[in-house]
């Protein structure tokens, strides 16, 4: 008994004594993690102070817009550069062709009728003697003249109409998207072949207007689509609770962020127009000669191409090189600019 009462007495001392190393190990825990946080904040402090510009920019932390973003991801796409880079030269080609070529292409030898690439005619000779590879460097001028003007003009009215559309609704809706149905169920080679055999003048501008006018209901319903799904969003409730009127409303809320898939079909609309033009040239409708276009160039070798297959090969290549150009800008563009595919 006097041994048990002894081991009873000792016992809570025991239990004491462990205790007390837990509270010493928790404490010399907790100091170390103090230690540790003090030597990664005087870390940080030197080097925030051996790099200024690294704490500005880490106190700074700005959200992105969307054209932000879209910008940052075509710089990271190698289909955007090399496209970019292509239209930039074909661009260039079409301001100034003499920099690449000092002959004119409306002067023509018919003793070199259809004869084959030489020295100092890389391309050859067309039927009539003309060198092709000036007339395919001066074709460029014509088609993306055509190309980008019917897409500015499509564009424009498009984005007017369809805004408006969007916007107000009710009969101005029901009007404009009637018209557009119409002009929208006009196949655009069948209306080509139609509307410009009866004019006799054909320049780059009649056919610029015949493409504008059968091509706005396309980018018109985009615009309304679009105008419709940003005047839903609460930015442009808040906004017309504060007394914006509709042209704040229409340029500072809704067309900003309306103008990205507008944006987008436009860019590959553009090589499907210049692809249009050359048909068109080609079925004899288009443009006419004495102006150089590379559906023009397509049309005349077409019929000697067993014998001269250089005539049509080159100004078909530049065709194809050029829309395939545009198609892939537009491409990356819409990859860039669908939140849905980030």
């Amino acid at each position: 008994m006097p041994d048990q009462e002894k081991y009873n007495q000792s016992d809570p001392m025991a239990g004491a004594g462990d205790e007390d190393e837990e509270m010493q190990s928790a404490v010399e825990s907790r100091t170390l993690d103090l230690g540790t946080m003090e030597a990664e904040t005087l870390i940080k402090a030197e080097r925030l102070a051996d790099h200024p510009e690294t704490a500005a920019a880490e106190e700074r932390v700005e959200p992105r817009s969307l054209w932000q973003d879209a910008w940052r991801d075509l710089r990271r796409n190698p289909i955007f550069i090399i496209s970019g880079l292509l239209i930039l030269f074909l661009v260039i080609v079409a301001l100034w062709p003499s920099l690449l070529t000092s002959t004119n292409p409306l002067t023509c030898d018919l003793s070199k009728s259809q004869q084959g690439p030489t020295s100092g005619h890389p391309f050859g000779f067309d039927t009539q003697g003309c060198d092709v590879y000036a007339r395919t460097v001066y074709g460029a001028r014509a088609s993306i003249t055509v190309g980008v003007c019917a897409t500015a003009g499509s564009a424009i009215v498009g984005t007017l109409l369809g805004g408006m559309a969007g916007f107000f609704g009710g009969w101005a809706d029901s009007v404009i998207s009637r018209v557009a149905d119409i002009f929208f169920g006009i196949p655009i080679l069948l209306g080509g072949l139609v509307f410009l055999s009866v004019i006799s003048t054909r320049s780059i501008w009649i056919v610029v207007a015949f493409i504008v006018v059968l091509g706005w209901p396309q980018l018109a319903r985009i615009a309304r689509g679009a105008v419709i799904t940003a005047k839903q969003q609460d930015y442009v409730t808040a906004a017309r609770a504060l007394g914006a009127g509709s042209g704040r409303l229409m340029i500072r809320h809704i067309l900003p962020n309306a103008v990205a898939p507008i944006i987008v079909v436009a860019t590959i609309a553009l090589g499907t127009y210049i692809a249009l033009e050359a048909t068109l040239s080609f079925l004899g409708v288009g443009l006419k000669p004495p102006t150089v276009s590379w559906g023009i160039d397509i049309s005349a070798a077409s019929d000697t191409f067993s014998i001269a297959p250089h005539m049509l090969l080159f100004p078909a290549g530049a065709l194809s090189i050029t829309v395939l150009a545009f198609i892939m800008l537009g491409d990356a563009v819409r990859d860039a600019l669908d939140p849905k595919l980030r």
